[in-house]
């Protein structure tokens, strides 16, 4: 189990700079900017530690529906009420 942490928290870091680069690009867009000044390391990581969390919540989400599915279609159903 202790592996697959790992590999979710790697993967949500990593996503987490795109979404900030994906997130600029459409404010860039949108307002018609040429580049955003995020104020500081502070808020650059503040915005990407917002991120980390989300892309993390959404993973462990899809982590777990995984398992599930693929566990009913073995039949080890856990719950037998």
């Amino acid at each position: 189990m202790e592996g697959t942490e790992m590999i979710r928290m790697a993967v949500a870091g990593v996503l987490g700079f795109v979404l900030i680069f994906i997130e600029s690009l459409i404010v860039m867009k949108i307002k018609g900017y040429h580049g955003i000044e995020f104020g500081g390391l502070a808020p650059f990581i503040n915005v990407w530690a917002m991120n980390f969390f989300l892309v993390f919540a959404i993973i462990t989400q899809i982590t777990n529906w995984y398992q599930d599915r693929v566990g009913f279609e073995n039949g080890e159903e856990d719950n037998i009420y």
